[in-house]
């Protein structure tokens, strides 16, 4: 329970201590190890980006880095990846506000790519190509459902994509999620790397209304003989592969680097949505909140160098867990009192101050390290 007087550094870790417990399938019970350290460990090492090595160098009175690999290792076997996928969908619908599930909601799906550097035959099996970026053309991917209600942004699935998986499976499996969460989706957005026809026509079957991004392609004939005229417009394409859709076509105007104006094309596939072009538009930037969630991820995402990606995905969702701790926490400790919908004050309790106190508790429990031996000879 949260006081209602005060938040403390202390309640943060507590929080995450309960629902890491309760939900994510790793756990350690030996003489000197717990599995409440072994997640402290974990937060100490998420709160300032660094290794597990790191953090417990940096802590007095925990196990070492090697016994902590050892236990998540063991306990995070790669053929094991559903089971664990469905343990972190589960932690990650925690404490979901109920009157979030009685409202219709903004949602957004997207990927997120972790690079991999190594070169282990057994694990580039569960990577992804793409095109060079970070020093490689391999990642360990993921595929999130982000929702917005109001002030409130939280992630409530996560899947882990296999080279072999089916980008329309992969959205089936997130949004059967939603529906078992009974979460209502009025619109929902995607990027252009779903706007496929197999989604489409999936998205089309179930009447999801749904806005994704369409990529320009050709040099005269394809969706670029579109970008014509000078004012944006609907209409009707259809697809080499014979599907009919619903196209926005916005046209903008953006400064370049000599600070004139030049009109860039924007496609939009509408999927049961009668929008004009100018509000598929503005509704889409939606979407890019996403996009923000994944650079918070990065701050709170324990560095490591692991081959196991079972062990990455974990990493990952652990980070995707504590962003939405903190958004659900802000939700309640940064409510603008008065009458009127739920809002938020989003100087109050920033996602840099959640970090630090629950830093500051785990260091207080174990200790940091003050100093450091000196040889004998040394002088300073």
């Amino acid at each position: 329970m949260i006081p209602q007087k005060e938040l403390t550094a202390h309640d943060v870790r507590n929080l995450m201590q309960e629902t890491a417990q309760e939900h994510l399938p790793v756990e350690a019970s030996g003489y000197k190890s717990s599995s409440a350290m072994l997640f402290d460990v974990l937060m100490k090492a998420a709160s300032e980006g660094i290794s597990i090595d790191a953090a417990c160098r940096d802590l007095e009175e925990t196990v070492s880095a090697n016994m902590i690999r050892t236990l998540l290792n063991q306990q995070l076997p790669k053929e094991e990846l559903e089971i664990q996928e469905k343990a972190m969908n589960e932690a990650l619908a925690t404490r979901i506000p109920t009157h979030l599930l009685e409202h219709g909601v903004t949602a957004a799906i997207d990927e997120h790519d972790e690079p991999f550097y190594g070169k282990s035959e057994e694990a580039l099996e569960y990577t992804c190509g793409s095109r060079a970026k970070a020093g490689t053309t391999h990642f360990f991917r993921i595929i999130t459902l982000y929702v917005v209600y109001r002030q409130m942004r939280l992630t409530v699935a996560v899947a882990f994509v296999r080279p072999e998986d089916e980008t329309v499976e992969i959205v089936q499996k997130l949004l059967d999620r939603s529906q078992k969460l009974k979460i209502k989706i009025d619109v929902l957005y995607m990027d252009r790397g779903f706007c496929t026809t197999s989604v489409i026509t999936w998205l089309k079957t179930i009447k999801q209304p749904s806005a994704l991004a369409c990529t320009i392609r050709g040099k005269k004939g394809g969706t670029r003989q579109l970008c014509r005229g000078r004012k944006s417009y609907r209409t009707r394409y259809t697809f080499t592969s014979g599907l009919t859709v619903d196209m926005a076509v916005v046209a903008t105007l953006v400064p370049g680097k000599d600070k004139k104006r030049r009109r860039k094309w924007l496609l939009f596939v509408l999927v049961c949505l009668d929008w004009q072009p100018k509000t598929v538009y503005r509704c889409y930037r939606f979407r890019f909140g996403i996009e923000s969630s994944y650079r918070i991820l990065r701050r709170v995402r324990v560095k490591t160098s692991a081959q196991n990606p079972a062990l990455r995905f974990f990493l990952l969702g652990f980070a995707l867990l504590l962003v939405n701790l903190w958004a659900l926490l802000r939700w309640i400790v940064a409510r603008i009192s008065g009458p009127g919908p739920h809002r938020v004050n989003p100087e109050l309790f920033q996602f840099q101050t959640f970090v630090n106190l629950m830093r500051r508790a785990v260091e207080q429990i174990y200790g940091v390290v003050m100093a450091i031996p000196l040889p004998a000879n040394a002088k300073l």
